[in-house]
């Protein structure tokens, strides 16, 4: 199929079809098929809104036996047996057993106006303005959440000026810099000219902005800063979350409870659009209605979101999470950094990059992603100047699909750089 009715008619601000032009038909599993049958390894996986692969067996049996029978598929925000059903299951299997207390609050069905209901909530509830985000990190770029995102390239094209949060440097992305001393001075400094904030908000893992992990002791005493100074904790779950981090949620390696968490992506299990908001109970100050939207609890998702909870638990994914991320690790370290001080690795649980950033070539990242999609491979480049290829595989990939992708990125990586491969090496 030519891609012509596209670049005709579609807008110029389409992006992820420039870096793969084929024009796609199926998927299953970890493979994207093109119209003219070519398979792909699709290491992009819908940005993270695929976890458990394109179209899971088990959790499509239940969406098909749903949608069979005839069960509503729009319901505002009225109680339905599926949003019933999905909260009671996600109670059960996911907060009861780490003790978290939460409600939960169904909002627009994309991570960003998730985002907008966390800033709204926050704000109104400590009647403060002020936020506290960090440089890397990427939240979504409706108004809001585009003033939380870093990258200038987003920020550009707002129209108006992004107020009233202040950017404080990530763990990793200053070196020698101290941003929590720095954060706690201008808290306690009546001259800092930076007003309290309202909240504090941050992926534990920064995708977009390179794969930049956060380390449990600072994650924990980042969160100790704001319960001195009562200031809310927020986590932006909606990429790094869902068991992509090897656990469900992935600040559960640092032992702290976010004041809000914020989900998208994944929690449908299927792709189908879902965001949401869990909080702490003394935080629930809405009012009836103050934040809507026609699909907030879009039900389809509920059903998803509920059989994907389940295919976790019969399939003990959290454990085989863990495992290929070893295995991913010890890859990418042996087999593609060995001894060349110049390729960082960096990643957490099934999210990984390779930072290029060392070499002078500005554009080497992005020549290695185009050349391992004509190799039938799908990975991204992140990061500032998009120097970081990202691999994003489902946390489901097959053992053969994952060694054949981690190949090819080997492989073409030393075609670019002329390093050689190290084939004694073993990472069984």
């Amino acid at each position: 199929m030519l891609t012509q009715v596209f670049e005709t008619m579609e807008s110029n601000v389409r992006s992820y079809s420039r870096s793969f032009p084929a024009v796609f038909r199926k998927a299953k599993g970890t493979l994207l098929y093109a119209d003219n049958g070519d398979a792909y390894i699709d290491f992009l996986m819908g940005a993270g809104a695929l976890n458990y692969g394109h179209n899971n067996d088990f959790i499509k049996a239940q969406l098909l036996e749903y949608m069979a029978e005839d069960y509503i598929m729009q319901g505002l925000d009225m109680f339905t047996v599926a949003k019933s059903e999905f909260i009671t299951t996600f109670n059960d299997l996911l907060l009861k057993p780490r003790g978290l207390n939460y409600k939960f609050q169904f909002c627009g069905p994309t991570g960003t106006n998730a985002i907008e209901a966390a800033l709204k909530l926050a704000r109104n509830y400590t009647r403060r303005s002020n936020v506290i985000s960090f440089m890397g990190g990427y939240h979504g770029l409706s108004q809001g959440s585009l003033a939380l995102t870093s990258n200038q390239y987003n920020r550009q094209v707002a129209g108006v000026g992004l107020h009233n949060v202040t950017f404080l440097p990530f763990e990793n992305n200053a070196a020698g810099f101290d941003s929590l001393a720095y954060f706690e001075m201008i808290l306690e400094d009546s001259h800092s000219g930076i007003e309290k904030p309202a909240a504090v908000i941050l992926e534990t893992v920064q995708a977009e902005g390179g794969i930049n992990v956060a380390s449990p002791e600072w994650l924990a005493a980042l969160k100790g800063i704001c319960e001195k100074h009562g200031i809310l904790f927020i986590a932006d779950d909606i990429q790094i979350g869902c068991g992509r981090s090897g656990n469900f949620f992935s600040f559960e390696r640092a032992g702290i409870v976010p004041d809000i968490v914020v989900l998208s992506k994944s929690l449908s299990g299927y792709g189908l659009p879902m965001a949401m908001l869990l909080f702490k109970p003394e935080l629930d100050i809405w009012q009836p209605g103050e934040h809507n939207g026609t699909f907030r609890g879009y039900q389809l998702a509920f059903i998803g979101g509920k059989a994907a909870l389940e295919f976790r638990e019969q399939t003990n994914l959290d454990a085989a999470v863990k495992e290929k991320s070893a295995y991913i690790n010890r890859f990418l370290h042996e087999e593609i950094k060995g001894d060349d001080e110049r390729i960082s690795i960096r990643g957490l649980g099934m999210m990984w990059g390779i930072d290029l950033s060392a070499y002078d070539d500005v554009l080497l990242a992005k020549k290695i992603a185009q050349d391992c999609f004509k190799k039938q491979l799908i990975v991204e480049c992140v990061g500032r100047h998009d120097r970081v290829i990202k691999l994003l595989p489902p946390l489901t990939v097959e053992q053969d699909v994952l060694d054949k992708a981690l190949t090819i990125v080997r492989d073409t990586i030393q075609q670019h750089t002329g390093k050689k491969a190290n084939l004694q090496t073993s990472v069984a």
